[in-house]
């Protein structure tokens, strides 16, 4: 199987091979099932990316393995884990007089304590969204009598490209142009889960974009201090469970290693020039994400070289929002739930109407859940306990 896999070629096609996939789901069957015999209980494994728990659904996969793999939803969602006093800001932001906020399209919709960027831009807030970082300088010199704020989110995976373009700025002499950054570094979020205790975790299916930047190197502390095996996959069907093979063999075999199932374009380094220029740019700083608190060395603000573009020094500082979904979306995003035991979840928070981040990102686990799984809505949702 190893070797079949191996010869494939970039065909999207040869990666959602039906042969080699009833292959990988017998083996990964019956090796679940030696597993969990071992454990006494399924086999508990986090797919931290929000990209891999859509990918999982929409090919089916969870439908054809058996019921000792349970998925655990992890935190590697940019959307979900940002705190609503994030938004609040941006929000505070976009109704300056004379500013034009700029930001991704996939936050627009996430709620905070006043409300989404959505609602604010229907009021009259003037809101651009933009594909690539690197416009925001082209919309800095079309507007300038405009002060033009760049609300940049994500984990490390679109540092680079705000890094850059940053860089770009400085070297441009661009004065009217700002960044409200709030980029999450994953080990750190993933060490402050692991610390928390609240899931428990047999091993992890590690996010394939993110390791293209950092490389499989940087998760040696998941397998040395916590005693936890990863597997970094691709997002096609076979990717993901050829990388699940890989985690319940290691599992069988009582070992604990970090694994890349993503070599044809994950290296042991990374980009090494690209994580250069994070650092010339960027500095780790603590900061209150939602589900996980306080994080320490976790988000990438500014250097001081880089302060005439820092955005936070002229937006007001904001108190932790405790709004309503905090309680479920927190939980789910630690893996301490499932999104259909949210008694909103399909009820008053779809994703015409979302309540909270994780219905409203395209890669939250609430959105996947809602657009694949097809629960029952009015039998299948168990009431919601903080003890339970």
């Amino acid at each position: 199987m190893t070797n079949s896999f191996s010869e494939l070629t970039f065909n999207t096609r040869a990666f959602r091979n039906p042969d080699i996939v009833t292959s990988l789901v017998k083996q990964i069957n019956q090796l679940a099932d030696g597993v969990a015999e071992s454990l006494g209980r399924p086999v508990q494994i986090m797919e931290v990316c929000g990209g891999h728990t859509h990918a999982i659904f929409h090919s089916g996969i969870d439908q054809l393995l058996n019921e000792n793999i349970e998925f655990i939803h992890g935190p590697g969602c940019p959307v979900c884990v940002l705190p609503a006093q994030a938004i609040d800001k941006a929000t505070w932001v976009a109704q300056q007089a004379d500013t034009i906020l700029a930001t991704f399209g996939d936050v627009l919709r996430v709620p905070g304590a006043k409300g989404s960027l959505q609602q604010i831009q229907a009021q009259g807030a003037d809101i651009r969204i933009l594909y690539s970082p690197l416009d925001v300088t082209q919309l800095a010199f079309d507007n300038p009598t405009k002060k033009i704020v760049f609300f940049a989110i994500g984990f490390d995976t679109t540092m680079p490209s705000i890094a850059l373009t940053i860089q770009s700025a400085k070297q441009q002499h661009i004065q009217n142009l700002k960044f409200l950054c709030y980029h999450i570094r994953l080990m750190p979020t993933l060490t402050t889960l692991l610390d928390t205790g609240e899931a428990e975790l047999d091993g992890f299916i590690g996010p394939g974009h993110v390791s293209i930047v950092l490389g499989s190197e940087c998760y040696q502390p998941i397998a040395a201090k916590y005693h936890k095996p990863l597997v970094i996959a691709g997002f096609e069907p076979i990717d993901v469970l050829q990388a699940l093979h890989m985690l319940l063999l290691q599992l069988s075999q009582q070992r604990c290693e970090i694994e890349n199932a993503y070599s044809r374009v994950v290296s042991k380094q990374g980009n090494v020039l690209v994580q250069q220029t994070m650092n010339e740019v960027f500095k780790n700083s603590e900061l209150n994400w939602r589900g996980l608190g306080n994080v320490a060395n976790s988000v990438g603000s500014l250097q001081p070289e880089y302060a005439q573009f820092d955005g936070s020094l002229v937006a007001p500082q904001s108190s932790p929002c405790e709004c309503d979904d905090s309680k479920y979306c927190a939980d789910v995003l630690i893996g301490k739930r499932k999104p259909n035991q949210c008694p909103l979840f399909g009820r008053s928070c779809t994703p015409e109407s979302p309540l909270g981040a994780l219905m409203v990102s395209s890669e939250g686990a609430c959105a996947a859940y809602y657009k694949y799984k097809q629960i029952p809505f009015n039998e299948s949702q168990p009431e919601y306990s903080e003890d339970a």
